[in-house]
């Protein structure tokens, strides 16, 4: 049995993202294909096939056509059932409690193009994780992410219905114009995000 992924065009972590689901989903032996085309994006599903411990293989197809092929190799239900039970009963702490800090409306240093493109992809991937953040905080030019025309706005909206609470600076909203732009979350000011960052298990800020 054989799934096809059809990743071409597609900006990181999408293929990858993409490419989890269906392993996730298979079954012990089944082949997921996938279509990329570029090589980055090949090295990226090699590092899943190793972490997730699947046989992989690739070739080129064309010029920037690359076939990539993972094999599932899932454990068993029982396998599964048993590795719940350890989780369970190890001393790591679950269900932290992490907020996620965008002080930037685009990501890292350098080329700003390449920032943005950053931005919105890191932003995709905080909605495909398996434990939500409790919070995004934006201030500064972060501010612009949650605002009207944000290339991450449907991305943020969902993260907001599944729970997650969006909160913007109100003084970076004012100082850039922006208060009536806001298209989700809410208006918050700095005892709130500082109180917010203290409550934190975990601060994570790209």
């Amino acid at each position: 049995m054989e799934t096809k992924i059809d990743a071409r065009g597609m900006a990181c972590p999408k293929p990858v993202i993409l490419t989890k689901k269906a392993m996730d989903n298979g079954r012990k032996g089944e082949e997921i294909c996938v279509l990329v085309d570029n090589t980055i994006a090949v090295e990226n599903l090699r590092k899943l096939a190793a972490s997730q411990k699947a046989d992989y293989k690739f070739r080129k197809k064309g010029e920037k056509e690359y076939e990539v092929i993972l094999t599932v190799q899932q454990e068993t239900d029982e396998a599964k059932v048993q590795e719940t039970v350890e989780l369970e009963n190890c001393s790591i702490k679950t269900g932290k409690k992490t907020v996620v800090v965008l002080s930037s409306d685009k990501m890292g240093e350098g080329e700003e193009k390449l920032g943005k493109i950053l931005i919105k992809g890191f932003v995709y991937a905080l909605t495909q994780l398996e434990q939500l953040p409790s919070a995004v905080l934006f201030y500064n030019s972060g501010a612009f992410l949650s605002c009207e025309d944000s290339p991450v706005l449907e991305d943020l909206k969902l993260l907001e219905e599944e729970g997650v609470e969006i909160c913007t600076c109100g003084t970076c909203l004012d100082f850039y114009g922006l208060k009536e732009k806001l298209a989700v979350g809410n208006v918050v000011n700095m005892y709130q995000i500082v109180q917010t960052q203290v409550q934190a298990d975990l601060i994570l800020k790209p």
